[in-house]
């Protein structure tokens, strides 16, 4: 008797980290529909079924087939390997979402003809539930497929829908590495300047953290806020001046400009 076929709500090529930080998200929103991980390393597979409970299978063929969404998630440089041994199977999934920074819509129709394809680039903080996804719709998918992208993305924080060729600079600018950078930096100087580490990690931690939820959920604009921590002859604007002489506005560009460089060799590949 012939085995039945499931349907298989999300299923992920790649058990890497965005794949645990996605599937931690789901759980944590209350999705308890199935999710299938395919990754040849059994090791992260026994993770993450500890840490979420999703299944995970080591053969391609069958994690294909009982997708209803196939989440491509492995490092732009395994793109085209991995479409390449999906498109061996006979099998083409009809909804696909990729989440590799800088691979365009056209290499992936290229490299997978017949899928629908979508882009999104979730944050780690989907972690928690409270990330933020980029998400970019090839035209040739319809609305239902739409809605299904973003009732999942949805789950673990804000979406935002924006033009293809908004994506590297958006991949650039949203990583939550910038807050966790800049703390280390200010703590790393505060604890040069005089305080002791732990002291050193609070100030940073609510200059940055506690300052940006404030401006979140008071409605004031930045430009009110600043002029509210900032008064003339005060200590706040003596050091914003000084960072703004060195060179911070220079810094802040070189760096999203060399991860927006980043972003277009991958889609080089």
């Amino acid at each position: 008797m012939a085995k039945e076929r499931r349907n298989i709500a999300v299923v992920f090529l790649g058990g890497g980290r965005i794949t645990s930080a996605l599937c931690a998200g789901l759980r944590l929103a209350g999705d308890r529909r199935e999710i299938l991980v395919y990754d040849r390393n059994p090791e992260k597979g026994r993770e993450l079924r500890r840490a979420s409970g999703v299944e995970t299978v080591r053969d391609l063929k069958s994690a294909v087939e009982q997708a209803s969404m196939i989440v491509l998630a492995v490092r732009p440089a395994s793109v085209a390997d991995m479409l390449s041994e999906v498109r061996t199977l006979g099998v083409v999934p009809k909804l696909c979402v990729s989440l590799a920074a800088g691979v365009p819509l056209r290499n992936l129709r290229a490299a997978l003809p017949g899928a629908r394809w979508v882009r999104a680039m979730p944050s780690p903080v989907c972690r928690i539930a409270r990330g933020l996804t980029s998400v970019c719709f090839d035209r040739y998918v319809g609305k239902s497929d739409r809605a299904r992208v973003r009732d999942c993305f949805g789950q673990v924080g804000q979406i935002v829908e924006i033009p293809e060729r908004q994506f590297d600079a958006f991949t650039a600018a949203f990583s939550s590495s910038h807050g966790y950078h800049a703390v280390r930096t200010l703590a790393e100087q505060a604890r040069r300047a005089g305080l002791d580490r732990a002291t050193a990690l609070s100030a940073a931690a609510h200059a940055l953290g506690d300052g940006i939820q404030y401006w979140r959920e008071s409605g004031a604009s930045l430009e009110e806020l600043l002029r509210e921590a900032a008064t003339p002859g005060g200590t706040a604007a003596a050091t914003m001046a000084a960072m703004d002489r060195a060179g911070y506005a220079r810094v802040v560009a070189k760096g999203l400009a060399a991860g927006i460089g980043q972003a277009r060799r991958n889609a080089r590949r």
